[in-house]
């Protein structure tokens, strides 16, 4: 089935005219005229009475009518999203995060892009660091932000970004809220909040460890969000880190001695080529002043 059998068909049924069909299509009637016999013979029937003054669609083309219809228009508009595409109306960005990676990370670059472009589209991918790399390798993504991916794939393309600390976060009613920096020994009676999904959570875990904190009986928590809704409730304490966003509710504050620094990366495929949105995120990223960032966050 051609897509000029299709188009043809829907001006016949729509004029109920073949003479007209034809002049509507641009093109001449006996070619018209066999372009529907073609696609009548491969539907097993006619598509319509051949009546004068007037065509009429058969039975089986009334029932076919809305199907090639749907057909046309999907097709159409594949071709005007290609266009689009093509000429850079639309942009289109595919990027994976772990879990542990803050969003307001690309919301500045992501402002700054929607400006090139009069539609932009977004997908955004989440999963463990295992999952964004084969996110990275399917081609599901054209970027990534992690941590780190403990990935050893040689078409791999790694660029730090920066290298942050992790603060404690509690709740503003806390009796520790008040202060800016905390020994481990006003920690070990607190009840803890284990972001099980953070790349360094066995890091954090062993370093608190070290420090006389029983990390082993804390609340295993699986989501940013939760984590959060916790805090709030004033359930638990956490350590998140530097960038993480947070509520006016919560406070943080610095662990004395506390052995945690994490750099985040910027992946991307070597040999794969990117659209312009993906290009253009990579340019800000990496040319970003992630210390002013890292500052603003610190206020929170």
């Amino acid at each position: 089935m051609e897509m000029h059998q299709v188009r043809y068909f829907l001006a016949v049924a729509r004029l109920l005219n073949f003479t007209r069909a034809a002049e509507d299509c641009n093109v001449t009637q006996p070619s018209l005229t066999r372009a529907i016999k073609q696609l009548e013979a491969e539907l097993g029937g006619d598509l319509f009475r051949r009546e004068r003054p007037a065509a009429q669609l058969t039975e089986l083309g009334l029932r076919m009518h809305p199907l090639l219809q749907q057909c046309y228009d999907a097709a159409s508009g594949a071709r005007s999203l290609a266009s689009s595409f093509k000429s850079g109306e639309i942009g289109a960005l595919r990027i994976a995060l772990t879990h542990s990676i803050d969003l307001s990370l690309l919301i500045p670059h992501l402002d700054q892009i929607k400006r090139q472009f009069n539609r932009l589209e977004f997908k955004f991918l989440r999963g463990s660091s295992d999952e964004v790399g084969e996110f990275l390798k399917n081609g599901e993504a054209e970027l990534g932000i992690a941590a780190e991916l403990g990935d050893d794939w040689e078409r791999l393309d790694i660029w730090p970004l920066f290298t942050e600390n992790f603060d404690l976060v509690v709740n503003r009613r806390h009796p520790l809220a008040g202060r800016d920096h905390i020994g481990f020994d006003d920690l070990r009676t607190e009840q803890w909040l284990s972001r099980s999904y953070c790349e360094h959570s066995g890091r954090l875990g062993k370093s608190l460890r070290e420090h006389g904190i029983d990390v082993d009986r804390s609340h295993e928590i699986s989501s940013e969000r939760d984590l959060i809704e916790l805090l709030e409730a004033d359930i638990g304490v956490a350590v998140i880190p530097h960038t993480a966003s947070i509520p006016d509710t919560l406070k943080r504050a610095s662990v004395d001695g506390l052995d945690s620094r994490r750099t985040v990366h910027l992946y991307g495929v070597a040999g794969r080529q990117r659209t312009a949105v993906a290009s253009a995120v990579m340019r800000l990223l990496r040319g970003s002043d992630w210390q002013q960032f890292m500052s603003k966050s610190g206020n929170a």
